[in-house]
């Protein structure tokens, strides 16, 4: 711009220049220092709010990376946490709300992480007793709310439900007399409508969009952001009853009568019968275990839910599902996360249950299944693992004799 400025009374010599110096758009390099500056510049910002951490904070400003550094640092997030009240004048929220306004795809992500405490702290304080001023918490959620609904343009969001009564085309390919079959289509979430405060009648939805943002990135977050939420969906369901574990125990005794027989029938032979005084027996036997949580399955009972139980509309249970859904069976996360998660739907489980809610029944059930499942197919891949393991062959001991 400024070789342009310098050559304005030659206009040949001002086009030949633009069309050879990149424009700041098109410069991939400008278009890195850029994102890198800013971040530096978020970053020693926070470091300024939370001077007991300046050091370790500051210090992730001369990485390459900045912003994903940021994301990935356990000590920024536990510092954060620690010090957020969702006031109006809190300086951490205007943090996270300028933060997320730089429209930085990275630095978004970490404004993201904070979306469970965000929404952990805001449900579990706005239905107490006496809410204090939650403006902060607010404001950022109206800026998440805003980010989606943009991004949405006036659409809903909806999902493609095969129809199991069709034939697959690979079995049986259709014909081109036969008329074509339309898809189920199911919806997820209405069309958005702007929203200029969070009021009670639309609070549910503007958290849910909140939670739906979370979840369309949840592959890029850290464990402790998962970890997070899980334990605040404990907490909201406030629900600590023997049917939180009722398809744990019920497995585990299926399985426990299953190895009952196979030791009858293997002390009787393959073609001998169990007499009714050995199932009885077993029956017996299986009554008194009392089993509360199988070999198989490890709850976290140790986990207490953050958080206290308040109302759970569908608007914030769908989208809380997803989330643990993901936290279940996402093959690359952590064992605590999925144990976290393991829980957290068990207590939802019992939750529905008793607020007798047919959805929430039918999704925390299926998790919980596939979740026994796939702890189940895990712990015969290692055993099977650890069966094909070659041993270590022994030499064989020379022994010299003398003659």
């Amino acid at each position: 711009m400024e070789f342009q400025r310098n050559n304005s009374s030659s206009p040949s010599s001002s086009n030949s220049s633009s069309s050879i110096l990149p424009t700041p758009h098109s410069d991939p390099m400008h278009s890195w220092w850029e994102s890198v500056s800013k971040a530096r510049s978020r970053i020693h910002a926070l470091a300024a709010i939370l001077p007991d951490h300046s050091h370790s904070i500051s210090s992730l400003a001369d990485s390459d990376r900045p912003a994903l550094s940021l994301l990935s640092s356990p000590t920024a997030y536990s510092a954060l946490s620690a010090s957020l009240s969702g006031s109006h004048s809190d300086p951490l929220c205007h943090w996270l709300y300028d933060t997320f306004l730089s429209s930085d795809p990275h630095l978004r992500l970490v404004v993201l992480s904070f979306v469970p405490l965000l929404t952990g702290l805001y449900l579990s304080r706005i239905h107490s007793s006496q809410p204090p001023s939650l403006a902060g918490f607010e404001a950022l959620l109206l800026a998440l709310y805003a980010a989606e609904t943009k991004s949405r343009n006036g659409k809903p969001l909806l999902v493609t439900i095969p129809d199991l009564s069709i034939p697959s085309i690979y079995h049986s390919p259709l014909r081109k007399t036969s008329p074509p079959h339309s898809p189920s289509v199911g919806l997820i979430s209405p069309p958005l409508e702007p929203q200029l405060a969070v009021k009670s009648t639309k609070r549910a939805s503007i958290v849910g969009v909140a939670l739906h943002s979370f979840f369309s990135q949840i592959s890029q977050m850290p464990a402790w952001s998962k970890l997070e939420f899980c334990r605040f969906a404990a907490g909201w369901a406030g629900q600590d009853c023997p049917c939180r574990t009722e398809f744990d125990r019920k497995h585990q005794d299926d399985a426990n009568l299953n190895d009952d027989r196979d030791h009858y029938r293997d002390r009787d032979g393959d073609g001998g019968s169990v007499s009714s005084v050995e199932i009885e027996e077993v029956v017996e036997r299986v009554g008194d275990l009392q089993i509360h949580s199988g070999e198989n399955l490890v709850v976290c009972e140790s986990e207490k839910g953050k958080g206290e139980r308040i109302p759970l509309p569908w608007e914030i249970l769908q989208p809380a599902l997803r989330i643990l859904g993901h936290c279940l069976l996402g093959p690359l996360n952590s064992q605590e996360v999925k144990d976290a998660a393991a829980f957290a739907v068990r207590c939802l489980y019992a939750r529905a249950s008793h607020d007798l809610v047919p959805q929430a029944i039918l999704a925390t059930k299926s998790l919980i299944q596939l979740d026994i499942r796939t702890r189940e197919t895990a712990k015969i891949a290692a055993s099977n693992a650890n069966a094909n393991t070659p041993t270590k062959v022994k030499k064989p001991e020379i022994l010299l004799v003398s003659k």
